[in-house]
């Protein structure tokens, strides 16, 4: 599934500069063939070919709007519409690729040998319509985690330009830690404060192409506005060490990957 080189990529650059600013580009990872079996699978996720019992689903909001997501409605019936499907590890394709071999080298450097997987997304904007995803932060009271997560890789299953949503951030924010104990959407104040959309770094990729983000990092997505999807995998990884705080409801026990 990965080009032969990317086994064999130098980690020190991207690494230092994941350290100092937040994220970085890994460039290509995927093959053609792999991005395209990846991108079948999410369709057939969608349009309910292939199903896996746990899976989350949230579909667009009907507007457009990401204020008007309707956050408890789950499954909603085949649709290419859905702009979010969790828990991908439960299908075996998905899992082969979050247990890549560059990826285990890459989680154990910056977070040592014994590494957790806190989730696994398909980010799915739908040709025209998908939605824009305003500032935010991956961590907070709502992800109930005994320390700061660090790691995700996001990996392009489309061409991702500008028009069509790419990934964007705001360099070397995520030094300053979480804005707010909530974590999340920063609010517009936040935002002036921290001068988002001055320092907005857009980061267009070419399909299979890997990009590090560090939780804090503050990044959005801008509206598909092409005649394409843009389909994304953004995997969340964590040190073996971290714990589930949550107690209205049983602590998570998070899988333990490369262990194989």
């Amino acid at each position: 599934m990965l080009l032969p080189q990317a086994d064999r990529v130098d980690l020190s650059g991207p690494l230092a500069h994941f350290e100092a600013e937040g994220y970085a580009r890994l460039g290509p990872v995927l093959t053609e063939a792999g991005a395209v079996a990846l991108a079948d699978r999410a369709d057939a996720l969608m349009l309910a070919d292939t199903a896996h019992p746990g899976m989350f689903f949230q579909h667009d909001s009907p507007t457009g709007r990401y204020e008007d997501l309707q956050f408890n409605a789950g499954w909603v019936g085949p649709s290419a519409r859905y702009r979010k499907l969790e828990r991908l590890e439960l299908d075996p394709l998905f899992l082969q690729f979050i247990e890549c071999a560059l990826f285990e080298r890459i989680a154990r450097e910056v977070l040592g040998e014994h590494v957790l997987l806190y989730r696994s997304v398909l980010w799915n904007k739908a040709a025209e319509v998908g939605m824009a995803v305003p500032w935010h932060q991956d961590d907070g009271r709502f992800w109930g985690l005994d320390r700061p997560p660090m790691l995700q890789v996001w990996t392009a299953l489309d061409d991702a330009p500008a028009e069509a949503g790419c990934l964007e951030v705001v360099p070397g924010s995520h030094l300053d830690g979480l804005a707010s104990k909530e974590g999340g959407t920063l609010d517009d104040k936040q935002q002036r404060a921290g001068d988002a959309d001055a320092l907005s770094t857009a980061l267009p990729a070419v399909r299979g192409e890997s990009i590090l983000v560090h939780n804090h990092t503050w990044h959005r997505t801008g509206r598909n506005r092409t005649t394409a999807p843009r389909r994304a995998i953004s995997i969340s990884f964590l040190a073996g060490e971290t714990r589930c705080t949550r107690r209205k409801r049983a602590p998570r026990q998070f899988r333990r990957l490369f262990v194989g």
